[in-house]
């Protein structure tokens, strides 16, 4: 009898998004395989939680040490590969660069090579950024009471958006962005590259530097519990948008390239909520307010280097070819997700 169950490698799996694709591979009863320094506030409760869940293969390394991706590769021989080991702040990338290029453009560069070497008939894919599109100043934004929005894209930024890379996290994101594509061009490898708007759910052990959503929902319930605790900050008018999408949908849209990889290797796809879940600061704030019943008090400090004003993916493409859309609304989302911040 054959064994029909695959073999999946995932960097940077005790992450929030790894931790989240590692409990699907076990749910389904397949291979696992992760990789991770677990420098990442709260990786080592994902891994614990992890292994409460099933058996898997656990490897304490770095994605920029090529000796120890290599092995790694070679022995665990994946059929799928989700690189998401990196440095995901663009505020530690001003202030740390030279770990923000070892740990993204270095730590990438190491898992394409060993795939090459050792697993050439990989899925592989890169968890990107919309970042890779600059801060987007040269387009036209009106601005309402609560939000951007930027003119003529009613439906979200697709593809064809001219890439700019701004900031070190930038340079680096696009970097391994290109080197996946590339790859895909050069060697044959089945890469594909999903440029991420902003993700959320349980797992994810926000920092007021990454992972917004989260990092919020925490504040919102410290303020309830203790109304006379410090103010929270925020950077810039509290206007500005992205598009959120859940853990849920995350999960259903790394799974969905799996069986279509032969005809989606080498193409990169913008993913997040949509328009239909997309939400500014104060807006998030204004929803909040209403679950909690508190007003929040916070103070404003100056607008982030090269923060975009607004990001929404257009997911037309990932819905055309993947067969994917987001399907949890931001009502759901977020009132999951203030119940995983209430844990903490």
């Amino acid at each position: 009898m054959t064994n029909s169950k695959m073999k999946f490698l995932i960097t940077g799996g005790c992450g929030f998004l790894g931790s989240n694709l590692a409990s699907e591979v076990l749910r389904r009863g397949d291979e696992l395989t992760i990789l991770d320094n677990l420098c990442r506030f709260g990786s080592d409760q994902n891994r614990s939680w992890l292994q409460s869940l099933g058996d898997f293969k656990f490897v304490h390394g770095d994605t920029s040490d090529a000796a120890t991706v290599d092995h790694v590769m070679r022995e665990a021989s994946p059929d799928v590969v989700f690189h998401l080991a990196g440095q995901v702040a663009m505020t530690t990338s001003i202030e740390t660069p030279r770990l923000d290029f070892n740990t993204n453009v270095v730590g990438g560069f190491n898992v394409l090579e060993a795939v090459r070497k050792f697993a050439p008939h990989a899925t592989v894919t890169y968890s990107s950024t919309n970042k890779v599109y600059g801060d987007l100043e040269w387009i036209a934004y009106d601005e309402t009471d609560t939000r951007y929005r930027a003119v003529g894209y009613d439906n979200g930024f697709d593809e064809r958006l001219p890439l700019e890379f701004r900031s070190p996290y930038g340079c680096s994101k696009g970097a391994v962005d290109q080197y996946m594509l590339d790859y895909a061009r050069v060697f044959g490898l089945k890469t594909v590259v999903f440029r991420h708007s902003s993700m959320y759910g349980g797992r994810q052990f926000a920092t007021y530097d990454q992972g917004w959503i989260g990092w919020f929902c925490q504040q919102a319930v410290q303020q309830k519990l203790t109304p006379d605790m410090a103010l929270f900050t925020i950077s810039g008018s509290g206007k500005q948008v992205r598009d959120v999408l859940h853990a849920d949908d995350m999960i259903r849209l790394y799974f969905s390239v799996v069986p279509v990889i032969d005809r989606v290797k080498g193409q990169v796809f913008n993913v997040g909520g949509g328009m239909a879940n997309s939400l500014s600061l104060l807006e998030l704030f204004d929803w909040l307010e209403r679950y909690t019943g508190i007003s929040l008090r916070y103070t404003q400090l100056p607008p982030r280097e090269s923060d975009q004003k607004i990001f929404v993916a257009d997911v037309s493409k990932a819905r055309d070819l993947l067969n994917w859309m987001p399907g949890t609304t931001i009502d759901e989302g977020l009132s999951k997700m203030m119940v995983w911040a209430g844990r903490l």
